[in-house]
């Protein structure tokens, strides 16, 4: 069965998102309820604006990063700053293509979204 567009974009934007949560240890059944959430909110949300569907990985990482937030603490903590006071890495653009996890303290792009195993196994 082939996905139309929308459909493949959230469930690449939910692979994309699920791996950076398993390359942090984080991918507890709660916490993988967080990124079904926010795919079925961003589902409604691309269905109303299909040109967006590029933007959606960016946007279902920061709704996660958000719910993880409420609930556990900072996520991902930053690689890069190690020896600095423990901070999260932002997703940027905020809402655009090509999403990246980024350190705006050292403005420095750490891994492209679902790449977060990369550079935390250094």
């Amino acid at each position: 069965m082939e996905l139309n567009p929308l459909e493949q974009a959230l469930h690449t934007a939910r692979a994309l998102v699920m791996a950076d949560l398993v390359a942090g240890d984080v991918a507890e059944a709660d916490v993988v309820s967080f990124v079904e959430d926010a795919v079925t909110h961003r589902r409604w949300w691309v269905e109303q604006w299909p040109e967006g569907a590029e933007f959606v990985a960016g946007l279902i990482a920061q709704d996660v990063q958000d719910a993880l937030l409420e609930k556990y603490g900072r996520w991902p903590l930053c690689p890069a700053c190690a020896e600095d006071e423990p901070h999260a890495l932002d997703v940027e653009p905020e809402l655009g293509p090509d999403p990246h996890w980024v350190c705006t303290k050292a403005a420095v792009a750490v891994a492209p979204v679902g790449a977060l195993g990369e550079v935390l196994r250094r």
